[in-house]
C-alpha cells in the first residue's frame, strides 16, 4: 500500500515569521514542540529527533529561509516521502499561516492529522498564540 500525501493549514496569527521559522527548522525550536531533543550534524544537514530515548534521523532536503523548510526520514522506504513545514503571509491581513505537508498509509491518515494537530497547539501555546 503506497502512502498518501495530506496537507493540514493552521492559522498562526501575527506571530513573527522568524519566531515561526525559529520554531520550525531550529533544533532549540523544534524540541520546544515537535520532539524531546534534538541533534543537527551541520555537515550532511541531518537532524536526529528523539522521542522517550527512540530516535530517527531526516536529512534536510529543502530549505528556504524564512518560507519552507522540508525533511526525509532516512528509514522510510519511499524515497518520494517526505514532511515539510512552509511559512505564508496572508496579504490581506499580516497573519502567519503554517502548512504542513506529510505521507501516511491511508489507514493512519486521520490518526497523522490528529497527531499534528496536536502538536501544532503545542507550538502555539509556545509561541502564546
Amino acid at each position: 500500500m503506497s502512502k498518501e500525501k495530506f496537507h493540514i493549514e493552521f492559522m498562526m496569527g501575527n506571530v513573527s515569521q522568524n519566531s515561526l521559522w525559529r520554531m520550525i527548522s531550529h533544533p532549540d525550536g523544534l524540541s520546544e514542540w515537535f520532539a524531546d531533543e534534538i541533534s543537527v550534524d551541520e555537515e550532511s544537514n541531518q537532524y536526529i529527533f528523539t522521542w522517550n530515548k527512540d530516535s530517527e534521523s531526516a536529512n534536510v532536503i529543502f530549505s528556504r529561509p524564512l518560507s519552507a523548510i522540508r525533511f526525509h526520514w532516512l528509514d522510510d522506504e519511499d524515497e518520494n516521502s517526505y514532511f515539510e513545514f512552509a511559512l505564508y503571509k496572508v496579504e490581506l491581513t499580516g497573519d502567519m499561516t503554517l502548512e504542513i505537508t506529510d505521507f501516511a498509509e491511508p489507514d493512519e491518515k486521520s490518526d497523522a492529522i490528529i497527531l499534528w494537530e496536536t502538536q501544532v497547539e503545542e507550538m502555539k501555546r509556545r509561541l502564546g498564540i
